[in-house]
Protein backbone atom coordinates (compact mmCIF):
# COMPACT_ATOMS: atom_id res chain seq x y z
CA UNK A 1 0.00 0.00 0.00
CA UNK A 2 2.82 2.40 0.57
CA UNK A 3 4.01 2.16 -2.96
CA UNK A 4 1.02 3.30 -3.96
CA UNK A 5 0.62 5.80 -1.99
CA UNK A 6 4.16 6.95 -3.28
CA UNK A 7 3.31 6.10 -6.69
CA UNK A 8 -0.03 8.91 -6.62
CA UNK A 9 2.29 11.34 -5.03
CA UNK A 10 4.41 11.12 -7.46
CA UNK A 11 1.65 11.95 -10.29
CA UNK A 12 0.63 14.44 -7.99
CA UNK A 13 3.96 16.18 -7.65
CA UNK A 14 4.57 15.32 -11.64
CA UNK A 15 1.19 16.72 -12.17
CA UNK A 16 2.46 19.96 -10.68
CA UNK A 17 6.05 19.69 -13.29
CA UNK A 18 3.75 19.00 -16.11
CA UNK A 19 1.82 22.43 -15.92
CA UNK A 20 4.61 24.33 -15.90
CA UNK A 21 6.33 22.14 -18.56
CA UNK A 22 3.55 23.35 -20.91
CA UNK A 23 4.23 27.08 -20.52
CA UNK A 24 8.09 26.27 -21.14
CA UNK A 25 6.97 23.75 -24.45
CA UNK A 26 4.24 26.47 -25.25
CA UNK A 27 6.86 29.13 -25.41
CA UNK A 28 9.51 27.16 -27.27
CA UNK A 29 7.27 25.67 -29.41
CA UNK A 30 6.01 28.50 -30.85
CA UNK A 31 8.62 31.39 -30.14
CA UNK A 32 11.73 29.02 -30.40
CA UNK A 33 12.62 31.02 -26.83
CA UNK A 34 13.79 29.12 -23.85
CA UNK A 35 11.83 31.49 -20.83
CA UNK A 36 13.96 30.32 -18.04
CA UNK A 37 12.29 33.05 -15.98
CA UNK A 38 9.08 30.93 -15.99
CA UNK A 39 10.06 29.42 -12.56
CA UNK A 40 10.25 32.93 -11.46
CA UNK A 41 6.78 33.56 -12.21
CA UNK A 42 5.44 30.86 -10.43
CA UNK A 43 6.81 32.76 -7.15
CA UNK A 44 5.13 35.96 -8.15
CA UNK A 45 1.82 34.20 -8.20
CA UNK A 46 2.52 31.71 -4.67
CA UNK A 47 3.02 35.70 -3.27
CA UNK A 48 0.01 37.13 -4.66
CA UNK A 49 -2.14 34.10 -3.30
CA UNK A 50 -0.10 34.58 -0.16
CA UNK A 51 -0.38 38.33 -0.01
CA UNK A 52 -4.40 38.36 -0.76
CA UNK A 53 -5.37 35.72 1.40
CA UNK A 54 -2.93 35.42 4.32
CA UNK A 55 -2.30 38.84 4.72
CA UNK A 56 -5.27 40.76 3.47
CA UNK A 57 -7.80 38.32 4.54
CA UNK A 58 -9.57 38.18 1.11
CA UNK A 59 -11.28 34.78 -0.16
CA UNK A 60 -8.87 32.20 -1.57
CA UNK A 61 -11.00 32.17 -4.88
CA UNK A 62 -10.11 35.80 -5.46
CA UNK A 63 -6.43 35.11 -4.61
CA UNK A 64 -6.32 32.64 -7.56
CA UNK A 65 -7.70 34.84 -9.93
CA UNK A 66 -5.32 38.10 -8.78
CA UNK A 67 -2.60 35.76 -9.36
CA UNK A 68 -3.63 34.47 -12.67
CA UNK A 69 -4.19 38.04 -13.98
CA UNK A 70 -0.84 39.27 -12.31
CA UNK A 71 0.93 36.45 -13.39
CA UNK A 72 -0.80 36.59 -17.26
CA UNK A 73 0.29 40.48 -17.33
CA UNK A 74 3.47 39.31 -16.22
CA UNK A 75 4.34 37.20 -19.05
CA UNK A 76 3.01 39.82 -21.35
CA UNK A 77 5.00 42.34 -20.17
CA UNK A 78 8.48 40.11 -20.13
CA UNK A 79 7.60 39.06 -23.66
CA UNK A 80 7.26 42.79 -24.48
CA UNK A 81 10.03 44.41 -22.68
CA UNK A 82 12.82 41.77 -22.62
CA UNK A 83 12.50 38.98 -25.43
CA UNK A 84 10.47 40.91 -28.47
CA UNK A 85 13.69 43.09 -29.02
CA UNK A 86 16.17 39.71 -29.15
CA UNK A 87 13.76 38.05 -31.50
CA UNK A 88 15.68 38.24 -34.28
CA UNK A 89 19.02 38.09 -32.56
CA UNK A 90 22.15 36.76 -34.31
CA UNK A 91 22.62 34.34 -31.67
CA UNK A 92 20.19 32.67 -29.33
CA UNK A 93 22.67 33.23 -26.06
CA UNK A 94 21.06 36.67 -26.38
CA UNK A 95 17.58 35.40 -25.72
CA UNK A 96 19.04 32.83 -22.84
CA UNK A 97 21.09 35.20 -21.08
CA UNK A 98 18.41 37.96 -21.11
CA UNK A 99 16.44 35.37 -19.88
CA UNK A 100 18.20 34.13 -16.64
CA UNK A 101 18.61 38.04 -16.08
CA UNK A 102 15.11 38.25 -15.67
CA UNK A 103 15.02 35.55 -13.38
CA UNK A 104 17.27 36.75 -11.06
CA UNK A 105 15.42 40.15 -11.47
CA UNK A 106 12.07 38.74 -10.20
CA UNK A 107 14.07 37.13 -7.40
CA UNK A 108 15.84 40.15 -6.04
CA UNK A 109 12.41 42.35 -6.34
CA UNK A 110 10.66 39.26 -4.43
CA UNK A 111 13.58 39.56 -1.57
CA UNK A 112 13.30 43.66 -1.05
CA UNK A 113 9.60 43.33 -1.05
CA UNK A 114 8.82 40.11 1.03
CA UNK A 115 12.46 39.48 2.49
CA UNK A 116 14.48 36.90 2.74
CA UNK A 117 12.45 34.83 5.55
CA UNK A 118 10.21 31.88 4.76
CA UNK A 119 6.17 32.41 4.63
CA UNK A 120 4.19 29.57 5.75
CA UNK A 121 1.55 29.39 3.15
CA UNK A 122 -2.19 28.50 3.69
CA UNK A 123 -3.37 25.68 1.18
CA UNK A 124 -6.02 26.78 -1.61
CA UNK A 125 -7.35 23.30 -1.79
CA UNK A 126 -10.42 23.62 0.59
CA UNK A 127 -11.47 19.41 -0.62
CA UNK A 128 -11.11 16.97 2.31
CA UNK A 129 -8.49 14.00 2.39
CA UNK A 130 -9.76 10.78 0.57
CA UNK A 131 -9.44 7.18 2.30
CA UNK A 132 -9.33 3.88 0.96
CA UNK A 133 -9.06 0.69 1.89
CA UNK A 134 -10.45 0.86 5.30
CA UNK A 135 -8.19 4.08 5.97
CA UNK A 136 -4.77 2.90 5.07
CA UNK A 137 -4.73 4.75 1.61
CA UNK A 138 -5.10 8.43 2.31
CA UNK A 139 -5.12 10.79 -0.67
CA UNK A 140 -4.83 14.39 0.32
CA UNK A 141 -7.51 16.73 -1.49
CA UNK A 142 -4.44 18.79 -2.88
CA UNK A 143 -3.00 15.70 -4.28
CA UNK A 144 -6.53 14.84 -5.89
CA UNK A 145 -7.67 18.11 -7.35
CA UNK A 146 -3.31 18.45 -8.72
CA UNK A 147 -4.08 15.76 -10.35
CA UNK A 148 -7.05 16.59 -12.09
CA UNK A 149 -6.65 19.88 -12.70
CA UNK A 150 -3.32 18.64 -14.54
CA UNK A 151 -5.75 16.30 -17.10
CA UNK A 152 -7.88 19.56 -17.46
CA UNK A 153 -5.18 21.57 -18.41
CA UNK A 154 -3.47 19.03 -20.81
CA UNK A 155 -7.13 18.22 -22.58
CA UNK A 156 -8.71 22.19 -23.17
CA UNK A 157 -4.99 23.18 -24.43
CA UNK A 158 -4.54 20.33 -27.38
CA UNK A 159 -8.28 21.36 -27.85
CA UNK A 160 -7.22 25.11 -27.88
CA UNK A 161 -4.62 24.57 -29.97
CA UNK A 162 -5.66 22.33 -32.60
CA UNK A 163 -9.38 23.54 -32.62
CA UNK A 164 -8.87 27.55 -32.51
CA UNK A 165 -8.53 29.85 -34.73
CA UNK A 166 -5.49 31.35 -32.32
CA UNK A 167 -4.66 27.67 -31.49
CA UNK A 168 -3.77 27.49 -35.80
CA UNK A 169 -2.30 30.74 -35.61
CA UNK A 170 -0.12 29.25 -33.31
CA UNK A 171 0.98 26.29 -35.43
CA UNK A 172 1.39 28.57 -38.04
CA UNK A 173 3.77 30.69 -36.34
CA UNK A 174 5.99 27.73 -35.25
CA UNK A 175 5.98 26.59 -38.61
CA UNK A 176 7.21 29.75 -40.26
CA UNK A 177 6.88 33.24 -38.83
CA UNK A 178 7.85 34.79 -41.96
CA UNK A 179 4.62 32.95 -44.44
CA UNK A 180 2.40 33.43 -41.13
CA UNK A 181 2.35 37.27 -41.79
CA UNK A 182 2.13 36.75 -45.04
CA UNK A 183 -0.92 35.35 -44.31
CA UNK A 184 -2.35 37.91 -41.96
CA UNK A 185 -1.89 36.51 -38.81
CA UNK A 186 -0.39 38.75 -36.42
CA UNK A 187 2.57 37.00 -35.06
CA UNK A 188 3.57 39.80 -32.27
CA UNK A 189 0.10 39.27 -31.06
CA UNK A 190 0.06 35.11 -31.28
CA UNK A 191 3.65 34.94 -29.59
CA UNK A 192 2.17 37.30 -26.85
CA UNK A 193 -0.59 35.19 -26.45
CA UNK A 194 1.52 32.15 -25.92
CA UNK A 195 3.25 33.86 -23.05
CA UNK A 196 0.55 35.01 -21.47
CA UNK A 197 -1.11 30.90 -21.58
CA UNK A 198 1.92 29.85 -19.85
CA UNK A 199 2.55 32.60 -17.13
CA UNK A 200 -1.23 31.72 -16.54
CA UNK A 201 -0.30 28.04 -15.98
CA UNK A 202 2.96 29.25 -13.81
CA UNK A 203 0.13 31.11 -12.18
CA UNK A 204 -2.19 27.68 -10.79
CA UNK A 205 1.17 25.60 -10.69
CA UNK A 206 2.44 27.91 -7.98
CA UNK A 207 -0.62 28.04 -5.97
CA UNK A 208 -0.60 24.17 -5.94
CA UNK A 209 2.94 23.53 -5.40
CA UNK A 210 2.47 25.46 -2.79
CA UNK A 211 -0.67 24.26 -1.12
CA UNK A 212 1.42 20.82 -1.13
CA UNK A 213 4.70 21.75 -0.27
CA UNK A 214 3.41 24.77 2.10
CA UNK A 215 6.63 26.93 2.41
CA UNK A 216 7.32 30.28 0.20
CA UNK A 217 10.73 31.91 -0.57
CA UNK A 218 11.84 34.37 -3.43
CA UNK A 219 13.77 30.70 -4.52
CA UNK A 220 10.74 29.00 -4.43
CA UNK A 221 10.20 28.61 -8.45
CA UNK A 222 14.10 28.15 -9.28
CA UNK A 223 14.10 24.59 -8.61
CA UNK A 224 10.94 23.77 -9.93
CA UNK A 225 11.30 25.20 -12.85
CA UNK A 226 14.41 23.66 -13.79
CA UNK A 227 12.79 20.18 -13.58
CA UNK A 228 9.39 21.67 -15.78
CA UNK A 229 12.31 22.05 -18.35
CA UNK A 230 13.72 18.59 -17.39
CA UNK A 231 10.29 17.66 -18.02
CA UNK A 232 9.59 19.33 -21.50
CA UNK A 233 12.71 17.74 -23.24
CA UNK A 234 11.90 14.68 -21.40
CA UNK A 235 8.78 14.32 -23.06
CA UNK A 236 9.87 15.62 -25.77
CA UNK A 237 9.85 19.67 -25.88
CA UNK A 238 7.23 21.43 -28.39
CA UNK A 239 4.82 18.34 -27.59
CA UNK A 240 1.94 19.13 -25.25
CA UNK A 241 1.14 15.49 -24.86
CA UNK A 242 5.32 15.19 -24.33
CA UNK A 243 5.40 17.68 -21.71
CA UNK A 244 2.39 16.18 -19.27
CA UNK A 245 4.38 12.45 -19.91
CA UNK A 246 7.49 13.60 -19.22
CA UNK A 247 6.23 15.77 -15.82
CA UNK A 248 4.47 12.78 -14.89
CA UNK A 249 7.07 10.27 -15.10
CA UNK A 250 9.92 12.63 -13.74
CA UNK A 251 7.74 13.68 -10.85
CA UNK A 252 7.10 9.35 -10.09
CA UNK A 253 11.13 9.09 -10.35
CA UNK A 254 11.74 11.65 -8.07
CA UNK A 255 9.27 10.25 -5.48
CA UNK A 256 10.17 6.65 -5.88
CA UNK A 257 13.88 7.74 -5.81
CA UNK A 258 13.54 9.79 -2.37
CA UNK A 259 11.55 6.71 -0.87
CA UNK A 260 13.81 3.69 -1.73
CA UNK A 261 16.90 4.44 -2.67
CA UNK A 262 18.20 8.13 -0.78
CA UNK A 263 16.10 11.88 -0.46
CA UNK A 264 19.73 13.55 -0.78
CA UNK A 265 20.06 11.75 -4.15
CA UNK A 266 16.54 12.18 -5.57
CA UNK A 267 17.83 15.10 -7.72
CA UNK A 268 20.76 13.36 -9.02
CA UNK A 269 18.43 10.77 -10.31
CA UNK A 270 15.90 12.77 -11.98
CA UNK A 271 18.69 14.55 -13.85
CA UNK A 272 20.59 11.12 -14.47
CA UNK A 273 17.11 9.51 -16.09
CA UNK A 274 17.27 12.34 -18.31
CA UNK A 275 20.69 12.13 -19.44
CA UNK A 276 19.67 8.47 -20.28
CA UNK A 277 17.01 8.52 -22.07
CA UNK A 278 18.41 11.84 -24.11
CA UNK A 279 21.28 9.58 -25.40
CA UNK A 280 19.04 7.05 -26.40
CA UNK A 281 16.62 9.25 -27.96
CA UNK A 282 17.58 12.88 -28.06
CA UNK A 283 14.23 14.37 -29.04
CA UNK A 284 12.60 13.01 -26.09
CA UNK A 285 9.47 10.77 -25.61
CA UNK A 286 7.49 12.22 -28.13
CA UNK A 287 9.92 14.57 -29.71
CA UNK A 288 9.87 14.45 -33.90
CA UNK A 289 13.38 14.75 -35.35
CA UNK A 290 13.32 18.08 -38.30
CA UNK A 291 15.09 18.20 -41.17
CA UNK A 292 15.82 21.70 -42.05
CA UNK A 293 16.44 22.84 -45.51
CA UNK A 294 19.85 24.62 -46.64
Amino acid sequence: MSFISYLINGISLGSIYAIIALGYTMVYGIAKMLNFAHGDVIMVGAYVVFTTVSTLGLPPALGIVLATVACTLLGITIERVAYKPLRNAVSPLAVLITAIGVSYFLQNVALLVFGAGTKSFTSVVPLEALELAGGELVISGVTIVTIITGIIIMVCLTLFVNKSKAGQAMLAVSEDKGAAQLMGINVNGTIALTFAIGSALAAVAGLLLCSAYPSLTPYTGAMPGIKAFVAAVFGGIGSIPGAMIGGILLGIIEILGKAYISSQMADAIVFAVLIVVLLVKPTGILGKNIQEKV
